[in-house]
């Protein structure tokens, strides 16, 4: 209610304007077609930038207040300059060289601040400098967690709130593994860039690109250049590759890797429990049946060779967790129908 009103006041202003504008004018130009031209103009002028603020729905307050304050201080610099060529013998071109200084100026400020508004925070009516995103600390993801595909369904869980951060030279890397001649390693790349679109159309999820090379990065592999990216941004780094959470941890590089967050959702069995599971194959040992529950773990079932491809009841008799995951060793109660 309260964007309808301010847009209603804006048309009326706009109106009001263009009046203004009307009666402004010399006698003989205020009649005919051209004072509904210039009232026309200005209304239409102000109904554009509605229908321009509308059509972009997802605005970053990152990039508006570093145009803002780009402006602030491009204006600032602007003014003592001019103050500074007083002296000088310029004569008539004093206002075309200070308007000329103060685009440039205000254009290399407001560059300036978009390159690196990942490096600070700008809040407006105040500026707030610190180096977290949005409150939390931003998630930067590696090659391996995007091929694997399953961070996008934990994303739209919204168990991550944070921003999402996706190095350039990670695409690099996803894109020559599409290009590449094998061809299993070619699909696992087009997974990988379709996970990312995915990643990128949903705007329920704050996906940035960092575009940005930072001069830690020349000569380091891409597992270097991301533990020195998570440090520098003060992050998390999201991955599978078990080497890469080594590294990361021996450098004080705060980790998630979905592996181990998948293994500590899986539910917790206690000996003695009753669970079902749908035997599909024979155990290594005589009479052993071999299921799986629905997260994927393996339940070996005592005696339960001869009910494959049934559904069976059996008592937990004890859990085991290998570094493949957990695996569930249960007795046999009997059939389900």
């Amino acid at each position: 209610m309260a964007i309808i009103i301010l847009r209603c006041i804006f048309v009326l202003v706009a109106a009001g304007l263009g009046i203004s504008l009307v009666r402004a004018r010399p006698e003989p130009a205020t009649s005919g077609w051209q004072t509904w031209g210039v009232f026309g103009g200005v209304v239409l002028l102000a109904l554009g930038i509605m229908a321009l603020d509308m059509a972009i729905r997802r605005k970053q307050l990152q990039t508006i207040s570093a145009v803002y304050f780009g402006l602030l201080v491009g204006f600032f610099f602007t003014f003592v300059l001019s103050l500074a060529m007083i002296p000088l013998p310029i004569g008539e071109h004093r206002e075309t060289i200070q308007l000329l200084l103060g685009l440039v100026i205000c254009y290399v400020c407001i560059s300036l601040l978009l390159q690196t508004k990942n490096d600070f925070r700008f809040v407006i009516p105040y500026v707030e400098f610190a180096r977290e995103v949005k409150g939390h600390k931003p998630c930067i993801l590696d090659t391996s967690v995007v091929i694997d595909g399953r961070i996008a369904d934990v994303v739209e869980t919204h168990i991550i709130d944070g921003q999402l951060v996706m190095p350039k030279f990670v695409i690099a890397e996803l894109q020559g593994i599409a290009d590449s001649s094998d061809r299993l390693r070619r699909s696992r790349g087009r997974r990988g860039l379709d996970i990312l679109n995915r990643l990128r159309n949903n705007t329920e999820i704050d996906l940035d690109i960092f575009d940005r090379e930072l001069p830690e990065f020349a000569g380091q592999p891409v597992d270097l250049k991301l533990v020195i990216l998570t440090k520098h941004l003060d992050g998390k780094l999201i991955t599978n590759d078990y080497n890469l959470n080594k590294v990361a941890r021996l450098q004080d590089v705060e980790v998630v890797n979905l592996n181990d967050l998948a293994n500590s959702l899986k539910p917790i069995f206690l000996p003695g429990e009753q669970i079902e599971v749908r035997v599909v194959k024979a155990g290594e040992e005589p009479g052993q049946g071999i299921g799986y529950l629905d997260d994927g773990t393996m339940v070996v079932v005592e005696a339960g060779r001869e009910h494959i491809n049934e559904q069976v009841s059996i008592a937990v008799t004890s859990v085991l967790q290998t570094s493949a995951g957990r695996m569930v060793f249960g007795r046999c109660e009997g059939v389900q129908q």
